[in-house]
């Protein structure tokens, strides 16, 4: 980072785009006990407008952009290549040049997806990459224009995410789990599911260090996900476990969640097999250790058990 004095968020905003995904909400949260929080949507930034992005960051002049939007169906940009490049590679560096324009910081998050998955451990932040994937070469492509641009910035790879807002696996297979007497799901993909209220609380960690002058973490490309491994069939089942153990009604029994491989689910983009990522380098940066997935997954289920929102 560069020498900074102190920068109070008191005197500049926090601008969250991407505020009303499942991320961005939770960045939401945890940025408004830093400062002033400026939210914005697709509705007032459209990522796929240049012009949208400058007016936005130029209009509210914040001290930092954490940038929580993207492109995300997989499967989709297999046929919408123009629009995913958009939003998840252009968007980025234009947003990384608005910030060095005012001296601010840029936080950007990325994904396991853009590594092909054939590495026997966990992936490093100086591991070869090689997406499979239209999406995963959309992300890459995205790190690399933020880190073209000499500004202060983190970019977060992480995988698997999931929260309380909007859609994602978890919920999938709870609502599904409620009605359906079986279950398919992928055992041969590994991973660690790393749930959005995590990654907001360390990205707010972060940036409070840096707001106040108190940060020795470098500019560069960070692994933050959750502690441990799994893979999809085993995540499913712990979901479906979990909740009959707390006495949901559900169709479906831990033996009626059968493995099955990713071939035979036919995903039209390809996964990669291994999605494990190593955060040693982000842990000793920030001197903190990161919980296991188990945590932020049995944390969700109860809040959605507690609150009768598994069908919301």
């Amino acid at each position: 980072m560069r020498d900074l004095e102190s920068r109070s968020s008191a005197g500049g905003a926090i601008l969250v785009i991407g505020a009303r995904g499942q991320l961005g909400a939770e960045l939401c949260r945890t940025m408004s006990l830093l400062g002033r929080v400026v939210p914005v949507g697709r509705e007032t930034c459209d990522l796929a407008n240049p012009e949208e992005i400058a007016i936005t960051v130029r209009s509210v002049r914040p001290v930092a952009i954490v940038n929580a939007a993207g492109y995300t169906a997989v499967d989709a940009a297999e046929t919408s290549a123009d629009l995913a490049h958009a939003v998840n590679a252009v968007a980025p560096g234009i947003l990384a040049a608005e910030a060095k324009a005012l001296g601010s910081l840029i936080v950007h998050y990325s994904t396991d997806y853009v590594f092909d998955g054939a590495k026997v451990g966990s992936y490093t932040e100086d591991d070869v990459t090689s997406p499979l994937s239209v999406y995963g070469r959309s992300k890459l492509d995205g790190e690399l224009a933020v880190q073209a641009v000499d500004v202060d910035h983190w970019i977060f790879r992480t995988s698997w995410v999931f929260g309380s807002h909007g859609g994602n696996f978890l919920k999938s297979i709870a609502r599904a789990a409620l009605s359906r007497t079986s279950l398919s799901v992928v055992a041969d993909q590994r991973g660690a599911p790393t749930s959005a209220a995590l990654l907001a609380d360390v990205t707010a960690l972060a940036v409070h260090r840096y707001l106040s002058g108190a940060s020795s973490m470098p500019s560069g490309l960070y692994h933050l996900a959750a502690g441990g491994e799994t893979d999809w069939h085993q995540y499913a089942l712990h979901i479906v476990e979990t909740l009959a153990a707390a006495g949901v009604p559900l169709a479906v029994k831990p033996e009626g969640v059968l493995p099955i491989s990713a071939a035979d689910y036919g995903s039209t983009a390809a996964r990669p097999a291994n999605s494990r990522l190593d955060t040693s380098k982000l842990c000793s940066a920030l001197n903190i250790k990161l919980p296991d997935w188990r945590e932020g997954v049995d944390r969700l289920l109860a809040e959605l058990v507690e609150g009768r929102r598994l069908l919301a």
